[in-house]
């Protein structure tokens, strides 16, 4: 509580390369511009299940930095375009292996809001709300807000 009184709140925002995801982000940057915030862009990997002939084979070390590279290169690149309007706001990024859901959740301990898209890269086309966003809403330990982007109307 002390960080929202202080007048810097933290804004958390998840990323996951989707055009919602990236619209939220835009929005949670020019509300830190307008309140004096500062934005934390998160996005989550996580390993997705190989099978073979043996049943689940786990991936190797290497693909595991990929996995996490591309990540961070998603993230890096969304966060490069959202501040290019507002560079005085003060933007960090975070790359947590596992969940979405559960990496936001634990992200929005302390946070003034957590800033999602309606619906991210996975999920059915229609859906009004992800299954992220739901979980979100949910279980998240600030108020939310749930972005519904342009290419949804």
């Amino acid at each position: 509580m002390a960080e929202r009184q202080s007048g810097t709140e933290r804004i958390v925002v998840g990323v996951d390369g989707s055009e919602g995801s990236k619209q939220a982000l835009d929005w949670a940057v020019r509300q830190a511009a307008l309140t004096g915030g500062r934005v934390e862009a998160v996005i989550a990997w996580d390993v997705p299940q190989f099978h073979g002939a043996l049943g689940w084979l786990p991936p190797s070390a290497s693909d595991e930095a990929a996995l996490e590279g591309r990540a961070q290169s998603e993230l890096t690149n969304a966060v490069e375009e959202a501040v290019a309007a507002h560079p005085t706001v003060q933007v960090s990024t975070v790359v947590r292996y596992g969940a979405p859901a559960g990496v936001l959740i634990e992200a929005s301990r302390d946070a003034a809001l957590l800033v999602v898209g309606s619906r991210g890269l996975g999920g059915f086309r229609g859906l009004l709300l992800g299954s992220v966003a739901q979980h979100c809403v949910q279980h998240a330990a600030c108020p939310v807000l749930v972005l519904r982007g342009h290419e949804e109307e």
